[in-house]
């Protein structure tokens, strides 16, 4: 499952994006939530973030398949 990485989420992993490996693929995108904050525990410390799923955002309960493509949309701010 390939996962790309936008804004303060890029910052927190290093890269813009990375992979999830097979025997780690999470069910749902709750699941994928716990996962980002287990092995990059500053994923806790953001208010929120949003995921999209093939280009679309996801409710947590969205079901996740290993040839999805997710996206990691933190919290914006501007003017």
């Amino acid at each position: 499952m390939d996962v790309l990485l936008f804004g303060i989420a890029k910052d927190i992993i290093g890269k813009s994006e990375f992979e999830v490996p097979t025997d780690d693929i999470p069910k749902s995108v709750q699941e994928l939530k716990e996962y980002l904050i287990k092995k990059f525990p500053d994923f806790g410390k953001l208010s929120s973030f949003a995921v999209a799923v093939n280009s679309e955002y996801a409710l947590d309960d969205v079901t996740l398949n290993g040839n999805d493509e997710i996206a990691i949309i933190p919290p914006v701010s501007g003017g």
